[in-house]
Parts: structure tokens; C-alpha cells; sequence
């Protein structure tokens, strides 16, 4: 990341912008293998402030940059003995290494440019706010956002549950993505027609259909990966075909070689990955009844549950609820996939 093109007084979500627009992968995207849960089409603004921010990324290995303290326990009784606990040294005693240790990602002056922006935007009066309360969320890393694919997070508001998504305050817009700013769905409006659904395809009547419709299904674990490296693939042939039309029209030729050689090696590494990927595997009938009699009697344990162990429930189902709110409705799935996909209509409806 060349910081030197970015120009003065733009933000985290403007540097986003610039990188996504530029074709400069992610870290997610780089290796999605280790960030399947952060969207990879896209930088976030969050990676950019991470990057501004890690004396690592100058190429420096950094030392003391916490301590341990021994805390009593009681201070009034001290027989009790001490605790250790970790706390956060100043800046000016860190220890930094002479020589970088590996590549710079940004420089050092870059680095300390930052921070003494960060700090004079620090300056002046402000509270610190408590920590949030933990809230109960029943469909906790299950409810999706149709438009984005990325998990909607819960939000407690007016003393209820809800699940909101802001990908346009996070992530850089590109791919013509239509997403509204925030993206809201209440809990209780599909809270009872999920429990009802997964009560019915469960129960006693449909319980040895499910599990067989279920085993006819094809699991592939890897997925997602897959269709990031075909993604990758697709702009490999997208780039050499730009190469080619640039050196037909008179490019300097050894340079655009040079190119073509990168691309084709970058090729030849993904289709390489995507060879030695897992192939796609069925569950047998016997996995899926072990895997609901670990989760017990489906339709009492929904019944009963407080939100938190909706939650542990669903999980271990593998349930999946994908959002569309231009068509106001959830699909709920069961992975692998259930005998009936379930479109619940939210705000009214049948």
C-alpha cells in the first residue's frame, strides 16, 4: 500500500475505497482461508486502521509493549496472595528492533505520522463509556444478510433483539453492490415461525423423512474457498487478457511481458489450489441421527429454551436464515440442505 498516492484528509473507508478500486487484495481475501468469517470482496475499514496502527506492518519487531503487574487479591488481607494481570505500556517504552525483520508494509515516519494524528484527534474531554451488557440473541451467528452474505449483527433496541447490517460503513462499495445503509429485522418476527418450522421437520410425522431427504444432499466443507479461487481465476484471465490488448496497441513490450509471466504464475498457483482441494462428500444417514440425537428432542428443547441456548441449538443444527428485505422475507435452511427451504414474510403476510 503506497500511502504517498493517498491524498491528505481522507478516512479509513476513503483508503478502503482506493485499495478495493485499485485491485490490491484484502488480507481476508489474501488468505481466505484464515478469515472465512470477514467478507473478501473488499477492504474494511477496519483493516486499514489496523495496518495504520501495528508498528509491525513498518517491518520492526516491537517489544515491551505490555507488562505483568501482581495485583493483591484483597488488600486487606494480604495472605490471600496476588493476581498477574497485563497492562499496556507507554509508547516510549516500547523497544524496537534496529534492522526490519521482514517486508514494510508501511514506513516508519508513515507509522509515527499516524499516531501523532490519531493523538491530536484524542485531545479534548470525553467519557468512557461502560461496557455493554450481554444480551441474548437467539439466532446469534446463524441470521445472514441477503444482499451482502455477510452475518448481520445483533443490536439491542427498545428492550428487544434485533440484527442490523452496515457492510457501506465497513466495507468499501464496489461490484455495483446495491445495500441500503443499515439493513434491520427484528427477532420476533420470526422467531415462532422458525421454532414452528423446525418443529414440524423434526417431530415425530417427518423426523425419518428429514433425515433422509438431508443425506441425500452433497456437503462441500470448502465452498466458499472455492468460489473465492474461482473468483481469483477469473481476474487472472481478466488481467492477461488486458495485457495482450495493451501490447497490441503498442505497450512496451518487455515491461507487459513481464506482467503476463506474473499473472500466468499467479494462475498456475491458483488452479493448483483448486485441484488439491477436498472433493465434495455425502453425510450418511447414520451421521445425521447421531448428530440430531446429540441434540436431543428438537421439538421440546425449542420450545423450552431461553434465547442463549436457541442460540447453542441452532448452531448445532446447522441452521442458516438469509435475510431479503426487498422481498421481506427469511429463508431458513438447514445445512446440509433440508427436505423444504421455509420463506418466512416479515411485517405481514402468509
Amino acid at each position: 500500500m503506497d500511502l504517498q498516492r493517498v491524498p491528505k484528509g481522507r478516512g479509513y473507508l476513503d483508503i478502503a475505497e482506493d485499495l478495493t478500486l485499485q485491485g490490491i487484495l484484502s488480507p481476508s481475501a489474501s488468505d481466505p482461508g484464515r478469515n472465512k468469517h470477514r467478507d473478501q470482496r473488499a477492504w474494511s475499514k477496519y483493516a486499514v486502521r489496523v495496518i495504520l496502527t501495528n508498528p509491525r506492518y513498518t517491518g520492526h519487531q516491537v517489544w515491551n509493549k505490555q507488562r505483568k503487574d501482581e495485583i493483591l487479591l484483597d488488600v486487606e488481607n494480604v495472605a490471600l496472595g496476588t493476581t498477574t494481570k497485563q497492562r499496556w505500556n507507554t509508547k516510549d517504552q516500547w523497544i524496537w528492533s534496529e534492522h526490519p525483520v521482514h517486508d514494510a508494509i508501511v514506513s516508519v515516519e508513515e507509522y509515527q505520522r499516524v499516531q501523532e494524528i490519531l493523538a491530536t484527534r484524542a485531545r479534548g474531554q470525553f467519557s468512557q463509556r461502560p461496557h455493554p451488557t450481554r444480551r441474548p440473541y437467539a439466532f446469534r451467528g446463524v441470521l445472514f444478510c441477503g444482499y451482502c452474505e455477510r452475518r448481520m449483527q445483533g443490536n439491542w433496541n427498545n428492550h428487544q433483539a434485533y440484527y442490523r447490517c452496515r457492510f457501506p460503513a465497513q466495507y468499501a462499495i464496489v461490484n455495483e453492490l446495491d445495500h441500503p445503509k443499515v439493513v434491520y429485522l427484528r427477532e420476533s418476527e420470526i422467531l415462532d415461525e422458525v421454532d414452528g418450522w423446525l418443529g414440524t421437520e423434526f417431530g415425530p410425522n417427518s423426523l425419518e423423512r428429514t433425515i433422509a431427504a438431508m443425506a441425500e444432499q452433497v456437503v462441500d466443507p470448502n465452498e466458499a474457498a472455492l468460489i473465492d479461487l474461482r473468483k481469483r481465476l477469473s481476474k487472472c484471465d481478466r488481467k492477461l487478457n488486458q495485457y495482450r490488448s495493451a501490447l497490441d496497441a503498442g505497450g512496451d513490450p518487455i515491461e507487459i511481458a513481464g506482467w503476463i509471466n506474473e499473472t500466468k504464475s499467479e494462475r498456475a498457483r491458483l488452479e493448483g489450489e483448486l485441484k488439491a482441494a477436498p472433493a465434495a462428500q455425502r453425510i450418511s444417514v447414520a451421521e445425521i441421527r447421531s448428530m440430531i440425537e446429540e441434540v436431543g428432542d428438537v421439538v421440546r428443547l425449542v420450545g423450552e429454551a431461553d434465547p442463549d441456548d436457541k442460540a447453542a441449538l441452532y448452531t448445532q443444527l446447522g441452521l442458516k436464515l438469509t435475510y431479503y428485505p426487498e422481498k421481506q422475507y427469511v429463508e431458513a435452511r438447514i445445512n446440509p440442505e433440508p427436505p423444504h427451504v421455509r420463506a418466512v414474510c416479515v411485517r405481514g403476510g402468509t
